[in-house]
């Protein structure tokens, strides 16, 4: 008997494990605008169009409850779910919560991890709309499903930019990746000497944005108040090199990235150099900063240049010009994408 081929996950990726298995899916409802391969799906509805996303968080691969607290660890489920509905240029209206909870969780504890979720609910002026819970074995799991809405046509994905379209990211980079590498070292210590308080230096600028990120939908209210259409948009979850690549994939083009415009706090490049890394490495590779990164058409430029938590960090290019890195010191390299695996997460740990 002929052994059946087998193919291990990890060979694909986690991108290419998507596109495998909805390479035959198909549309069946005139409403379903845009469906699997962005950050969200789209469906007309009652005149305004509907965005949906849902992602999924697994304890021991996208959190540790030994330094996560169950408060922020509802908040954060809410948020990164939120940032995609962000990136689609759409305003979040609801979400739902699916569960998987061991039996070394009490009502107590959910409680708590509900505390951060209705939190997170109330800043972003959203409805929990449903969910589910389950028993898990293999400790605890959280899928959440948001959806928001856009005007008509209005939304946003990942496959518009344009050569010589301006690259804008929100906000500071690579802050995330370093409050984690903080929090994981005092776990350290903290497992060989567990007499011995964790020690955070006051890094409250990165523990925050490990523990408790925001959706920009500031920005996104700002560029429609300023009737700015972006032409591309995808949040950063994975790192800014890998989020590049995928605009520049599914807008078949290339790009220009200046290595001294990518924006990094003043915190996270001390904590850096602390821990001996590059800051900018923080920032291409780091992932979870769950900021926006958008191009826009040049004729933008002055009314972007007028948003103080926005910058330009470089321009798209002809698809042939490659992706490419522009060094602080006039090198020009090939960017490549380094930024977090869910996939190969649980065998490199």
């Amino acid at each position: 008997m002929e052994e059946q081929q087998r193919t291990e996950i990890s060979s694909l990726g986690e991108f290419g494990l998507i596109d495998h298995l909805t390479r035959n899916n198909e549309t069946r409802n005139a409403g379903t605008i845009l469906s699997v391969g962005d950050d969200a799906a789209v469906i007309d509805q009652f005149g305004r169009q509907c965005v949906i996303s849902t992602d999924m968080l697994i304890e021991g691969i996208h959190f540790d409850l030994m330094y996560t607290p169950l408060k922020h660890l509802g908040y954060k489920s809410v948020v990164v779910n939120l940032s995609d509905i962000c990136a689609m240029m759409a305003t979040p209206t609801h979400i739902t919560i699916s569960l998987g909870v061991s039996n070394r969780f009490s009502v107590e504890a959910l409680d708590e991890f509900y505390e951060g979720v209705y939190a997170a609910c109330e800043k972003y002026n959203v409805d929990l709309a449903g969910g589910d819970t389950t028993t898990s074995d293999k400790g605890f799991v959280i899928s959440i499903t948001a959806i928001g809405e856009v005007a008509p046509d209005k939304f946003v994905t990942r496959s518009g930019a344009k050569d010589g379209d301006l690259l804008c990211v929100t906000g500071t980079l690579g802050g995330a990746y370093l409050g984690l590498q903080l929090l994981e070292r005092e776990k350290r210590i903290f497992v060989e000497n567990p007499g011995v308080q964790p020690d955070l230096g006051n890094r409250t600028h990165n523990v925050g944005r490990i523990l408790k990120p925001e959706a920009r939908t500031d920005i996104v209210n700002w560029l429609q108040e300023k009737e700015i259409q972006p032409t591309s948009m995808i949040d950063i979850s994975d790192g800014l090199s890998s989020e590049i690549m995928h605009l520049c994939k599914k807008s078949e083009v290339g790009c220009v990235l200046y290595e001294n415009k990518i924006p990094i706090h003043d915190e996270s490049r001390e904590l850096a150099y602390e821990f001996n890394i590059d800051p900018t490495m923080c920032a291409l590779n780091g992932g979870e900063d769950y900021e926006l990164l958008f191009t826009v058409n040049q004729a933008d430029y002055e009314r972007i240049a007028g948003q103080p938590d926005v910058y330009v960090i470089g321009y798209m290019t002809k698809p042939e010009d490659g992706v490419k890195l522009h060094t602080k010191g006039g090198n020009v390299h090939d960017l490549v994408a380094q930024g977090w695996n869910p996939l190969a997460a649980e065998k490199k740990s």
